[in-house]
């Protein structure tokens, strides 16, 4: 028996699981240099905000169309996927189709599903190409996707194609085998959408019909691993991050702002209230605000890590809307890439965040976060709960605590706020002198 095949599938599996196994620590490690957050509340809630919004896809089915073609794709992608269970279990053992003689009629049925929905992730992803490429959707086409970004999506649903059609090939050719009595090739009933491109190989030999049979099981189990390590370096690493992220979601009210524990601990040592780490100063002065990715917390690093770059965000932001600098979705692709680029120097025994470089001021400008209205528009667009907002304000503190590098207007609001109680110049106690002037018109 020949068992070079078995031999070469477990060390391409076993190589795609360690290359697999680097990136996803890599990964972990760059989410994990944000500061520690606990958010294990309301767990029941958490549950059924994961089950709606990153199962069940609720927020996506705002836009009606992407969101159905968008779960052809979804429930594609996760129910063929179970067949991969069975290649790897025929290319560890050298059997073919194990489970076709178990499940009988069952088989052939499932097949024909697997069929049907590698058809349905066929056409959607085209109608997705078409949407990119030719009607150029805007909020596809903005300018933080040039290159990378664009080519990335492209070649996603590209390669999800080929894939679907090595399925329908190899099963073609797999049952033309089966008819003419070839070993080790089980007879299934009919398969329609293979047995519809069946007559493209109907007068091949038997050995070239077992060659293309074969290249595309292989096809395809190894586009599988690769598109797995692939997903890591990608967008498309919400597919698996949605899940944790949504878990992780923001529960409190949209219009509730965080208070900053650095402040409210100074304040109550100055008002002698206990602390939490009593009221001695602590010995390093916590930064106020954030300026690089290790003053974000690791949930907001998460987000940039889940999000899709669909632009949804963007789209739906006023200030966007409105010719300002401000798109939330550059805003986590680029907290991204800045964990990115600090990842590759730690690796590589560089500075890391000691590189004179920071994510506000190199990746994310002043007129960008200043632009930002706090409407949470961003946030409610957002299919899988990533939440910008967060990470604007938490920049726009440390302009202005940090650096007091608000625009003018906003310094003289502040100034106003902290002796006026208002943002406007005008004592407390002359508050309320326009009722009074009121009053007197509607008495006259």
């Amino acid at each position: 028996m020949n068992i070079l095949p078995q031999v070469i599938f477990i060390l391409v599996f076993a190589a795609a699981g360690y290359v697999l196994y680097k990136r996803i620590s890599f990964l972990k490690r760059n989410i994990f240099l944000g500061k520690a957050e606990t958010r294990n509340d309301q767990s029941s809630e958490r549950w059924k905000t994961m089950a709606l919004v990153a199962f069940g896809q609720q927020k996506m089915f705002k836009r009606v169309l992407p969101a159905f073609l968008h779960l052809l794709v979804y429930v594609g992608f996760i129910i063929i996927n179970l067949e991969v269970a069975e290649f790897i279990i025929d290319g560890i053992f050298g059997q073919h189709r194990i489970f076709a003689p178990l499940l009988g009629g069952a088989y052939t049925f499932a097949m024909n599903f697997f069929e049907l929905l590698a058809v349905g992730v066929m056409a959607s992803c085209l109608a997705f190409l078409i949407r990119r490429n030719v009607t150029k959707v805007p909020r596809l086409t903005m300018t933080e996707l040039k290159g990378w970004p664009a080519l990335d999506a492209n070649l996603i649903l590209v390669i999800e194609i080929i894939l679907m059609v090595a399925i329908l090939t190899m099963n073609a050719t797999d049952q033309l085998l089966a008819e003419k009595g070839t070993e080790h090739y089980t007879a299934l009933g009919p398969l329609f959408f293979s047995g519809l491109i069946k007559p493209l190989f109907v007068n091949m030999s038997e050995g070239n019909l077992i060659f293309v049979e074969r290249f595309a099981w292989w096809f395809h189990i190894i586009g599988i691993l690769g598109f797995a390590i692939y997903v890591t370096y990608s967008k498309h690493l919400h597919i698996f991050l949605a899940f944790p992220n949504t878990w992780y979601s923001n529960l409190k009210p949209k219009g509730e702002i965080s208070n900053m524990p650095e402040v409210t601990n100074e304040v109550n040592m100055m008002l002698g209230i206990p602390t939490e780490g009593g009221n001695e100063p602590p010995a390093e002065i916590a930064r106020f605000g954030a300026k690089d990715i290790n003053d974000l917390s690791w949930i907001n690093i998460m987000n940039a890590y889940s999000c899709t770059e669909c632009g949804r965000c963007t789209s739906e932001c006023p200030a966007n809307i409105t010719g300002k600098k401000l798109s939330p979705r550059k805003i986590m692709m680029d907290v991204r890439d800045r964990a990115e680029e600090v990842g590759k120097s730690i690796d590589d025994g560089g500075k890391g965040l000691e590189d004179g470089k920071s994510l506000l001021g190199d990746y994310i400008s002043k007129d960008e976060i200043n632009a930002c209205t706090s409407c949470n528009a961003c946030v409610e667009a957002c299919p899988v709960n990533i939440d910008p907002l967060s990470i604007i304000l938490q920049m726009r503190r440390y302009v202005a605590m940090e650096e007091s590098g608000s625009p003018a207007q906003w310094n003289a609001m502040f100034q106003n706020m902290e002796t006026s109680f208002s943002p406007w110049k005008f004592a407390p106690s002359d508050r309320f002198n326009w009722a009074e002037s009121v009053k007197d018109e509607e008495m006259k």
